[in-house]
């Protein structure tokens, strides 16, 4: 995952430092004005340094009180008038949306000019934007050049970022043991995203020997940072005793730590736990809970600008299920298509996904996870007739739901979907919001569909004036198969189709297996 990267630094201290009285000596000061007073009065004379000096002045509450209003009308100044560091400075605000309306192609703009003139930070924030799409059309070739320059300054967030494009093969061959290198680089510099990463690296074995002990270690540096993820895996390690010695008590905390920072993931386990446990040692875990701080750290050089700041609640999820038991799986376009990055929440913890490619008019998205897993055979979906029995296993509104796969039964209701659409089946599967992307199965456990819509009341009631009742829709698993022609390393690899009778409960079982909750950050 990567963070959002920028908040306000002190790599620039001499720019800080000159609105404190401290560093100020007296000799220099006019009589009758403060350091902040001589800088505005400079400032206001149209000096570009004390410009900027004064926009850090107001960002920071130096020498006067806190008006981002005002940082921004300075730092703009000063960018204006080519001044490097308030170049970024003014992008971080559009970024943030601090004094002004956030607008990421703004931030963009200024990133650019500031990283063209050769500001580490800068490439960094511009490789960032690049490799997510924000603000800027979503090019990898250009976030490895831009992360490559920064990165070869020091800069954690380009090194971050770097790592990725080598991990997943973006924009450069994919190369799991440089993204180790590249993450290391990160993670050596306090870069939460970067050491779980890392510690991600090294449970999964991808790019350096398996080592549970080293990627307990680095989970638990970005735990400690308030790095959701990394608390929710550190507490599984702990549950299992993966790299540490097993210990609820520990798991129970860090998952009580995760699920108060607002992450709904670690929700689920606690209850599960906690029946595992005595009185003393749930009260102990929540003694625990309640007196972490996370730990705020500097980046090497005593720079904040590329700690960030973790974006820890995904911005939408839903489902997905496994192809091939190398890690390839199908959600749907709509539920990871446009996501920023990629998580799954599976039995070996969280853990990063990519997307390879989508389609959009068919609203399929393939995704590839590093790991071994459970997959289901996909045939054509010619032969299902209407009445036939379908299922599917998904992860429904988890807020009120919760992280526990979910079984839901029906029939298939048309051969068609809205509109006599050709693409859909219409099926009585009960599905909420949070299913799409789910596998639709037959009684012999094949993929026959992929859950995509359900009818909307609003528009049913409106035209028909009557709610809907249990109209559901399903991309057939032909147009799936069509999909995953145009990559014929996938193709190549799908499990073939179970062409005998079983129990259903064994076709609910290998659907759960292989079911995935899909998190979009």
């Amino acid at each position: 995952m990567l963070v959002n990267p920028f908040t306000f630094g002190r790599s620039h201290r001499r720019a800080v430092l000159i609105c404190a009285l401290a560093v100020i000596s007296a000799a220099t000061a006019k009589a009758n004005q403060t350091p902040f007073e001589e800088v505005k009065a400079k400032a206001e004379a149209g000096d570009v340094e004390s410009e900027f000096q004064l926009g850090r002045c107001y960002a920071n509450g130096e020498g006067v009180a806190k008006n981002q209003v005002e940082a921004v009308k300075w730092f703009r100044k000063a960018a204006e008038q080519n001044h490097t560091v308030a170049q970024f400075d003014l992008g971080l605000c559009y970024h943030n949306g601090d004094g002004v309306a956030k607008n990421q192609v703004e931030a963009a703009k200024w990133f650019r000019k500031a990283a063209e003139r050769g500001l580490a930070k800068a490439q960094g924030a511009l490789g960032w934007y690049y490799f997510n799409g924000k603000g800027v059309p979503r090019d990898f070739a250009e976030s490895v050049k831009w992360s490559r320059k920064a990165a070869e300054q020091g800069n954690s967030l380009g090194q971050d970022t770097l790592g990725m494009c080598f991990f997943n093969g973006e924009g450069v061959p994919r190369d799991f043991a440089e993204a180790v290198k590249w993450f290391r680089k990160a993670a050596e510099q306090n870069l939460a995203d970067a050491q779980f990463n890392l510690g991600s690296c090294y449970r999964q074995g991808e790019g350096a020997a398996k080592d549970l002990v080293e990627a307990v270690k680095w989970f638990r540096k970005a735990a400690e940072q308030n790095l959701t993820e990394a608390q929710y895996n550190l507490g599984l390690c702990y549950a299992k005793g993966e790299g540490v010695a097993k210990n609820e008590v520990e798991a129970y905390t860090w998952w009580l730590v995760a699920a108060g920072q607002g992450n709904e993931v670690a929700k689920q386990n606690i209850t599960i736990i906690e029946d595992k446990m005595t009185r003393e040692q749930i009260a102990e875990g929540q003694k625990l809970a309640r007196n972490f701080k996370p730990r705020k750290v500097l980046a090497a050089g005593g720079d904040r600008s590329s700690t960030g700041i973790v974006q820890s609640r995904p911005g939408a999820s839903g489902s997905g299920f496994f192809i091939t038991e190398d890690g390839y799986l199908i959600t749907n376009e709509h539920v990871a298509g446009d996501g920023a990055q990629v998580r799954l929440l599976t039995g070996a913890g969280i853990i990063s996904a990519k997307v390879v490619k989508v389609d959009a008019a068919n609203d399929l998205a393939l995704l590839k996870a590093e790991g071994r897993f459970a997959a289901l055979p996909v045939v054509t979906s010619r032969p299902v007739k209407l009445g036939d029995t379908v299922a599917t296993v998904g992860f429904p509104n988890i807020s009120l739901q919760g992280f526990a796969p979910k079984f839901a039964r029906g029939e298939i209701g048309s051969l068609s979907g809205p509109r006599d659409d050709g693409r859909y089946f219409q099926i009585s599967v009960p599905v909420q919001p949070g299913n799409s992307g789910g596998a639709l199965v037959d009684e012999r456990g094949n993929v026959v569909g992929v859950v995509s819509a359900k009818l909307s009341a609003k528009a049913a009631l409106s035209l028909s004036g009557a709610l809907p009742e249990n109209v559901n829709y399903a991309v057939k698993s032909s147009f799936l198969l069509g999909f995953l022609e145009s990559v014929p390393e996938v193709a190549a690899k799908l499990k073939e189709p179970n062409a005998k009778d079983m129990k259903f409960s064994d076709v609910v079982e290998q659907a759960k297996e292989a079911a995935v909750l899909v998190l979009v950050y």
